[in-house]
């Protein structure tokens, strides 16, 4: 089978053995940031069952415009940490609003590299998600976050 890289590549780093089995979900065509933390949590229960559910997508991705948008990507990330912290109803709420961050149209002008957080963050439990890692590719901001 082909997996598109935002599968494939974070998968290949924790399963190098390729022994799990896997399952990847499309975005919703309506690109709808609420609707996609709804499915998030739509598919929590089956955290209980022992399922991880990895949302893989980037804070930052805008490739046209890299050297020009990327200073405003560390605004965004400041952002999604605070958006990030709160429980996931309120989590729900300020993703939606993903578009009004500082820097949020800047590091994404379309939606669907960031939609995979909303998945993973609505798949989460009431406790605030965890930053693991902020890093950068040259001057962008990335960052990954763990929904207990």
């Amino acid at each position: 089978d082909l997996w598109d890289h935002g599968v494939f590549i974070p998968l290949k780093v924790m399963y190098p053995q390729a022994d799990v089995p896997v399952v990847a979900m499309s975005l919703q065509a309506s690109l709808d940031p609420t609707l996609h933390c709804q499915l998030g949590a739509a598919l929590s229960p089956l955290r209980d069952e022992g399922v991880l559910i990895v949302g893989a997508g980037m804070s930052y991705h805008n490739l046209r415009q890299f050297a020009l948008a990327a200073p405003l990507s560390h605004d965004f990330h400041d952002w999604l940490d605070h958006a990030l912290q709160g429980p996931q109803a309120q989590r729900t709420d300020q993703l939606a609003q993903w578009h009004r961050a500082p820097g949020g149209l800047a590091s994404h002008p379309r939606e669907e590299h960031l939609l995979p957080l909303m998945v993973a963050s609505g798949a989460g439990s009431d406790a605030p998600g965890r930053r693991l890692w902020r890093g950068a590719v040259g001057p962008s901001a990335l960052g990954a976050w763990a929904f207990d």
